[in-house]
């Protein structure tokens, strides 16, 4: 049987295969496509991908050659341990962004650290991945490892310049709002909705006092836009009250490229026999 060519080997067969050279029972491009469907199939460990490709060997044979047959797990392990992190990288984004085709909507760019990836008998740092995400496609368009969380504000302009954004709406926590961050998503022809926090000198305040002034006034002074939410759920009630207001050319923000306007949004939550708690978050917008 003959290897198929898939779209795996088209996007990926630029990797570098680090093993020694005619010592290698399994194909090298065969790993990689087991190694992705399986995970597309819920595998969540090397031993996942063992066990899914043993249990779907006869459908793989249709369209690998599998010379050694499946895979251990270590095998997986070892290979995957051995691949440059940059080059599969570069890979796994154009092949996603392939199948999404034209990237819509909203891409929220957020950073996790991975549950389990501190290992205390070695000292090593917990894993930390920068993730961009399609909520149109429902797909992860990319990833970038850091060392620390604080390194995700490196890590974002670099996925940033990774994807096709144009046209898209880019989404980002506190960490990652930052003036050159909104430059960046910009200058990819999308536009963004930055969370804001006390992580950008008075900016905060200044937003607050706003709203404050405004809210006084009855919003009388300001071009501003409500909306309300409600959800009920096993004895919860969670409101939630937006209001954004036009900041286009205040001499206060000039320095946010391009920002039309702040959203403070107001969640309510009562939770019958607990009582109702409060929280209010704010959002630098160019939608």
């Amino acid at each position: 049987m003959q290897t198929r060519m898939t779209s795996i080997h088209k996007y990926f067969q630029s990797i570098t295969d680090p093993r020694v050279k005619n010592r290698s029972t399994h194909l090298f491009m065969e790993i990689l496509v087991i190694a992705l469907l399986a995970t597309l199939a819920g595998a969540e460990s090397f031993n996942d991908i063992e066990l899914f490709a043993k249990s779907k060997q006869a459908w793989l044979c249709t369209f690998l050659a599998l010379p050694g047959g499946i895979p251990s797990h270590d095998t997986f392990n070892r290979f995957f341990s051995l691949i440059l992190p940059e080059e599969f990288s570069k890979c796994f984004i154009a092949w996603t962004q392939a199948m999404a085709q034209k990237i819509e909507g909203v891409v929220a760019i957020d950073g996790k650290t991975l549950r389990g990836s501190f290992d205390s008998a070695s000292q090593t740092s917990a894993l930390h991945m920068v993730s961009a995400w399609s909520s149109e496609n429902d797909l992860v368009l990319g990833q970038i490892r850091t060392a620390a969380k604080s390194n995700e504000i490196t890590a974002i302009p670099q996925l940033i310049a990774m994807l096709d954004l144009e046209d898209t709406i880019v989404t980002i926590d506190a960490m990652g709002c930052q003036k050159d961050i909104a430059k960046d998503i910009l200058n990819a022809g999308a536009d963004y909705v930055l969370a804001l926090k006390g992580n950008q000198g008075n900016t905060l305040e200044i937003a607050n006092s706003i709203f404050d002034w405004e809210e006084q006034n009855d919003f009388r002074g300001v071009f501003c836009t409500q909306y309300e939410t409600m959800d009920k759920d096993h004895g919860r009630i969670e409101t939630r009250k937006a209001y954004s207001i036009d900041v286009t050319g205040m001499e206060e923000f000039k320095e946010w490229q391009a920002l039309e306007s702040i959203t403070k949004v107001v969640s309510t939550r009562e939770i019958i026999g607990r009582g109702t708690t409060e929280e209010t978050r704010y959002y630098l917008e160019r939608v």
